[in-house]
C-alpha cells in the first residue's frame, strides 16, 4: 500500500502526519487489495479569519477509487471523521461484491 500524504495552504507537523498514517496502516484490516491512498489536509477559507480544516481520503483499489471529504475546526477531527466514511463505504462495496 502506497501512502501519500499532502499539506496545502500549511506545513503539517510531525505528530500529524504520524497521526495520519498509523491510522491509515489500519485500513489493509477492511480490504486487502488497497494500492495506493491519497490524504490532502487543506486550509479552507484562507482568506478569511475562519479558516476549515479540510481532509481528503482517496483509496485506490482495482477497479473502484473510494473518496471521501469532510471539514471541521482541527485537521484530526475531519480525518476521523472522513477515514470512517471510507471504511464504511470500503465494507459496503465488500457486501455487494459478496451478494
Amino acid at each position: 500500500m502506497n501512502v501519500n500524504i499532502q499539506s496545502l495552504h500549511f506545513d503539517a507537523d510531525v505528530k500529524l502526519v504520524s497521526y495520519v498514517e498509523k491510522k491509515l496502516s489500519k485500513l489493509n484490516q477492511f480490504h486487502e487489495r488497497i494500492t495506493k491512498v491519497d490524504v490532502f489536509l487543506k486550509l479552507d477559507n484562507v482568506v478569511h479569519n475562519i479558516k476549515d480544516k479540510v481532509a481528503e481520503i482517496k483509496v485506490h483499489v482495482p477497479r473502484h477509487d473510494f473518496f471521501v471529504k469532510h471539514c471541521s475546526k482541527s485537521f484530526e477531527e475531519s480525518f476521523d471523521v472522513a477515514f470512517e466514511s471510507v471504511i464504511t463505504q470500503m465494507k459496503r462495496k465488500k457486501e455487494k461484491m459478496a451478494a
